[in-house]
């Protein structure tokens, strides 16, 4: 079974090192399965790790890895985030304001809210989008 991995290109790694891998998430909806996020979190020397590991018709969780300094510039979301801190540290901003968020943080965001995050050093987090119902 492929798992999904997904290189995110950021602003500090140099163009073409984008390495997109297969989009089939680790978890599949017929079956039960357990996992160590732990092991399963991957990290790029100088970028943003993204694993897909579940995909439903109404969300998807995605399991993140970020080196120190990379970032995700501010965006827009029209689903819900729920954003666990696995481990590490990072600035979120939300609607212009940071955050400092550390291992064992949840944060919440609804649709639209402008966000971003920069990593103040390497973290992981676990990141869940809901469809609004």
């Amino acid at each position: 079974m492929k798992t999904s991995l997904i290189w995110i290109k950021s602003r500090r790694r140099p163009a073409g090192e984008i390495r997109p891998m297969s989009e089939q998430p680790l978890i599949a909806l017929d079956r039960e399965k357990i996992i160590s996020l732990g092991a399963e979190t991957q990290f790029a020397s100088n970028g943003i790790v993204s694993r897909t590991l579940l995909r439903a018709a109404n969300g998807r969780v995605v399991l993140f890895g970020f080196a120190q300094g990379q970032e995700l510039t501010e965006h827009t979301s029209t689903q819900q985030a729920l954003v666990q801190i696995l481990t590490g540290a990072c600035e979120f901003w939300l609607a212009g304001k940071p955050h400092r968020l550390k291992a064992g943080d949840l944060l919440y965001m609804p649709p639209n809210l402008p966000h971003a995050v920069k990593a103040t050093e390497q973290f992981s987090m676990l990141l869940v989008l809901l469809k609004p119902a």
